[in-house]
């Protein structure tokens, strides 16, 4: 079996929860796999990819939410896929949807289109995971035998890297990190106070409005 994780962050260098996600999941994605890593980091997908991806069997799409939906330049990418003709096949399609918000149910949406767009495109929809909490999965300690903060991220990789080996189709699977709200809440206050201040600006333009 060949699976192609595919990046569509748009932050490149493996720093985005993207990216970090999929580094979780490939190491579960043992035996005869050979899984291969696409960047889509903008809004083309080059020639090489393209061969790349045309002896694949799955392809699993990890992405962050961009107002209710996918970024921009995954958008364009999956228009190209579409044209390249490969509906024949039966590719396998799962999602990853990470979002800043502490629900990860507000991915709904997002994985909502990418079931759509396998409608259109002719590819199997195979589910996906909306995972919440993503703003601080860079930060937090890998899980432990399912424990620590990303223990129900991690349980949720486990089971969808056991659908993608069985070839299967779930349901999609919404998840948090386990640590409290509020502290997520504060600690995403905390991290927007520093960015701006490191980037010259000050804490009140935090609250300006547009004209």
């Amino acid at each position: 079996m060949r699976i192609a994780l595919m990046n569509g962050s748009p932050k490149s260098g493996g720093s985005s929860a993207s990216s970090s996600l999929l580094a979780d999941l490939k190491p579960r994605l043992s035996g005869e796999v050979d899984a291969i890593e696409i960047g889509l980091h903008g809004p083309a997908v080059s020639q090489e990819q393209l061969e790349a991806l045309g002896n694949t069997d799955a392809w699993v799409f990890s992405c962050p939410l961009y107002v209710d939906g996918l970024p921009a330049h995954l958008l364009s990418c999956l228009v190209q896929l579409e044209q390249a003709g490969w509906q024949h096949r039966g590719i396998r399609i799962y999602g990853i949807v990470n979002c800043g918000f502490y629900e990860g149910i507000q991915a709904e949406s997002a994985l909502a289109l990418l079931r759509n767009w396998c409608a259109k495109a002719g590819f199997v929809w195979c589910g996906g995971i909306g995972v919440g909490g993503g703003g601080g999965l860079g930060q937090m300690p890998e899980a432990r035998n399912g424990h620590g903060p990303k223990g129900p991220i991690d349980k949720a990789l486990v089971e969808l890297a056991d659908k993608i080996l069985r070839c299967e189709t779930q349901e999609n699977v919404y998840v948090s990190v386990a640590f409290p709200r509020f502290l997520y809440k504060a600690a995403a206050q905390m991290g927007w106070r520093w960015t701006i201040k490191a980037n010259g600006g000050k804490a009140k333009d935090l609250g300006k409005q547009p004209d």
